[in-house]
């Protein structure tokens, strides 16, 4: 959600005031589903260990429940190539939207021929891509 983000732009006109723009684009939904479906996939894989290590004579004897067992891995393997996909998707337009470039190209101030403004560092996004890669 970055349009919560705000951020002070100078008033070069003379006046020591600021304006406050916020970021464009609202890259959450991707995010929440990558997250809750890693959340399910933990209780999942708790409530079959629990299941393979207590319960072990109920799983060797019933046929139907190794077969069910695989169906919901093969589910869940699924969905996670999914939210994985459409979270390095929603990262990459986090990337696009908090570029250094792009917040400067937004700021009227920096429009002036006689206008001279510095990106600064660029952001790390290393664990982000890292969480993609998981």
């Amino acid at each position: 959600r970055l349009y919560q983000i705000p951020f002070d732009m100078p008033d070069c006109g003379g006046e020591s005031e600021t304006h406050t723009l916020h970021l464009v684009g609202d890259f959450s939904a991707p995010a929440e589903f990558f997250v809750t479906l890693g959340v399910f996939s933990f209780l999942y894989a708790m409530a079959a260990l629990v299941l393979y290590l207590r319960f072990h004579s109920l799983y060797g004897e019933n046929k139907k429940l190794p077969f069910a067992d695989f169906c919901i891995t093969v589910c869940f393997a699924f969905f996670w190539l999914v939210a994985a996909a459409a979270w390095g998707k929603g990262l990459t337009d986090v990337k696009a939207a908090t570029r250094p470039a792009s917040l400067i190209a937004a700021m009227g101030v920096c429009q002036g021929e006689k206008a001279v403004c510095n990106a600064g560092a660029t952001p790390a996004m290393g664990l982000a891509n890292i969480s993609v890669v998981r």
